[in-house]
């Protein structure tokens, strides 16, 4: 009976030694991953400035534009135009965030560059300043190689970029410090002053169409073709003239 239960155990033993040698099989599902895309580096002259007082920059990205502009703080005059701040009844925030929109952004400076009566008339005037930030957004979502050409802002006039990467102007004499910043809506430059939309370019006047030319080729064509037409014409059919009928003998005298 011992030896019964001896080899009993004996057994068990074996078959838990050579369970425990096999390793167990475990089937692992990787979770999805979404692929994150890379956030361009902006491009200008002043970027290093930037970076450096905002070095989380990168995490803009995930803002909606009006959270963008409050977290920079080169530009923290402008944002107050824009939010009620300057003026409490200009808040354009709401629009900006249902972008995609290009924003040009001028640094605290060029405020401050302003005559202080022109600045008064923005805290005054709520035509005036809703007028102002509007013209500085247009609709877009340009990166600095892409932003340059003539495009109508909100304000309703036309603003003209020009140069691309690190090297941009606005209306010839606005420079890009850094641009190309972005939001999760929106692409921010930030410039060296305030612009101003009395002076906006001049509208591209669109190219006259073809239409006229067609319609003035087409009636020389159809007259070329009429005065052909009476050249080739054949002659009106005439009428026979009734041939002369042989004379009619006069009868001979009679002979005496």
């Amino acid at each position: 009976m011992k030896s019964r239960t001896s080899k009993t155990i004996g057994v068990v033993a074996s078959a838990a030694a050579i369970a425990l040698s096999v390793p167990l099989a475990v089937t692992a599902y990787a979770e999805p991953t979404t692929p994150v895309a890379e956030i361009p580096d902006p491009q200008g002259p002043e970027c290093g400035a930037f970076k450096e007082a905002l070095p989380n920059w990168k995490s803009l990205a995930n803002l909606p534009v009006s959270s963008a502009l409050a977290s920079i703080p080169q530009i923290s005059t402008f944002n107050s135009a824009i939010s009620g701040g300057l003026n409490p009844a200009v808040d354009i925030t709401g629009v900006l965030d249902n972008g995609p929109y290009v924003v040009f952004a001028p640094t605290n400076e060029a405020f401050a560059a302003l005559p202080p009566e022109q600045l008064e008339v923005l805290r005054t005037d709520p035509a005036v300043l809703t007028s102002l930030v509007y013209y500085h957004a247009f609709l877009g979502l340009l990166g600095p190689d892409d932003v340059k050409g003539q495009r109508p802002t909100q304000e309703g006039t036309e603003v003209e970029v020009t140069g691309s990467g690190g090297d941009i102007a606005v209306n010839e004499t606005t420079k890009v410090e850094c641009g190309g910043i972005t939001a999760q809506n929106a692409r921010i430059y930030i410039i060296d002053q305030v612009l101003n939309p009395a002076d906006a370019p001049a509208p591209i006047t669109p190219e006259p169409t073809t239409s006229t030319e067609t319609t003035s080729t087409e009636t020389t064509e159809t007259t070329e073709t009429t005065e052909t037409t009476e050249t080739t014409e054949a002659p009106a059919p005439t009428t026979p003239l009734p041939a002369e009928s042989a004379p009619t003998p006069t009868p001979a005298a009679d002979a005496p």
